[in-house]
């Protein structure tokens, strides 16, 4: 949508083994994840000889229909649904990604980033290997195909060991699905698990990117992958093999902050608790008087619940999404003054007029939606409005698999919190503090995070005039 303001969601991915109907339940996971990519989406399948793959651009439903589903027929799948952070947005580079190789046909769905991809790229293009993408996905097919490692397992972790940044993926063979997570933990990969309908039958064991997808599918969460991780599941039952020690883990917080769905649970918390400590943290580092809380929906609706709950003002719905915006829509034309956000939101004005509004939202990434929203509020009769965001200021891009704007477009990096204040014209703003967060997203696992969009700071290290190519055509 050329109307977005936010950061780019991440990918999605989920596999499946040892179900009849493989691809129905690769296709379900997939439109659980949605929300994580809109660009393209595929399903690669295995009836435990020969693999098939569907992949187009498009949402999930518009791709996969009966006859296609049908064409896909297998016990074992994966699926991909897709936003480009690294490579163009075309066909060509939709996942998963399928190659024959000397180790037999793999194909491969990856959600994250991979740091060192040009450098690897550019070395086996040297040896004369050639790609068909410009995906950093497809740097780990060539290492994979070019590993001297006999065994496929032996490969695969030969060749994640080869890779630098961030990486949740799933991989499937002729009989075998495989899942991975980078030594960091940076993006989430969770496994689960149906019951056999029969005893002579075997559990389905799947993998999805959130929790959410199990749900659907009717799957109970076990465990996640653990970061450096590689899970096989085969004909011999699961396995599990640490192919990389453990860093510092660096699991990404705004999983829980905009990426993840509140009824995920993600690097095993729940998200839905973390929004709602959010928005109680940010009320009392941030109370404010005021008549109202008012969430800019969806994503801000749980920490504004929150932020009502902790400071006693009243929550309401005073902003009303339309959930049925299409790619493309026929603007007047005749220019109406912010039409891009009209078309997504529209204000209850019996609920705004004469009112303190306190709008919460998750980021304020250029600045330019939020001026539009808290002007809609104060023309819907709003007699003051108060800005708060539930994260930190973002003062730099991703190179995790997040499509963050470059630094010189984000507002906070750029301008102090009163200027920014002035540009969106609201009576006041506010941020959570990096440390208000981090205690939201606490657990009893004392899961790390990488927080390098608010602090500058990253966990690996980063060559950022070698990313920026692969960035610039995203």
């Amino acid at each position: 949508m050329p109307t977005s303001d936010k950061f780019r969601d991440a990918c999605g991915v989920v596999a499946i083994h040892a179900h009849p109907e493989a691809e129905k339940l690769a296709y379900l996971g997939l439109y659980a994840l949605q929300h994580r990519g809109q660009e393209s989406a595929g399903i690669v399948t295995s009836d435990g000889e020969h693999l098939r793959q569907h992949k187009a651009m498009g949402l999930v439903a518009d791709i996969f229909s009966h006859e296609v589903l049908a064409s896909l027929r297998g016990v074992l799948a994966i699926g991909h649904t897709r936003y480009s952070t690294a490579g163009d947005s075309a066909l060509l580079n939709a996942q998963p990604i399928m190659v024959q190789s000397n180790k037999g046909t793999i194909a491969i769905a990856h959600n994250g980033n991979l740091v060192n991809a040009q450098a690897i790229r550019a070395k086996l293009e040297g040896q004369g290997s050639i790609f068909q993408t410009n995906s950093d996905t497809e740097v780990l097919v060539h290492l994979i195909a070019l590993s001297r490692e006999q065994t496929l397992p032996d490969a695969i972790a030969d060749s994640l060991r080869r890779v630098e940044g961030a990486f949740s993926l799933v991989m499937i063979s002729r009989d075998r699905i495989f899942a991975a997570r980078d030594p960091r933990g940076f993006r989430p990969l969770a496994m689960g698990r149906v019951p056999a309908l029969t005893s002579e039958k075997e559990d389905t064991v799947v993998f999805a990117s959130e929790t959410c997808a199990f749900d659907l599918l009717g799957a109970t969460y076990e465990r996640d992958v653990r970061p450096g991780e590689l899970v096989i599941v085969g004909p011999e039952g699961i396995s599990s093999r640490f192919y990389s020690s453990s860093p510092a883990q660096s699991s990404c917080i705004f999983e829980h902050v905009y990426f993840s769905r509140p009824d995920s649970l993600v690097f095993g918390r729940s998200v839905d608790q973390s929004r709602d400590a959010m928005g109680r943290q940010l009320a009392r580092e941030a109370p404010v008087d005021a008549d109202i809380v008012v969430p800019v929906p969806d994503s801000g609706n749980t920490a504004a619940i929150g932020y009502a709950a902790e400071s006693g003002i009243p929550f309401r719905l005073a902003l009303i999404r339309n959930h049925y915006v299409g790619r493309t829509f026929i603007e007047p034309q005749q220019s109406v003054r912010d039409f891009g956000v009209k078309l997504k939101l529209n204000a209850v004005r019996s609920l705004l007029e004469g009112k303190r509004v306190v709008l919460v939202d998750d980021s304020i990434v250029r600045g330019t939606t939020s001026k539009k929203i808290v002007r809609m509020i104060r023309n819907a009769g709003a007699k003051e409005v108060h800005m708060r965001i539930s994260c930190p200021p973002t003062i730099s891009p991703c190179f995790y698999g997040v499509d963050t704007p470059s630094k010189k477009e984000l507002i906070a990096a750029n301008k102090t919190v009163e200027s920014i204040r002035e540009f969106i014209v609201a009576d006041s703003l506010a941020y959570l503090s990096l440390e208000g967060l981090k205690k939201a997203c606490a657990d009893g696992e004392k899961t790390t995070y990488c927080s390098a969009c608010y602090t500058g700071h990253y966990p690996t290290k980063i060559d950022v005039e070698e990313i920026l190519p692969a960035a610039a055509s995203r």
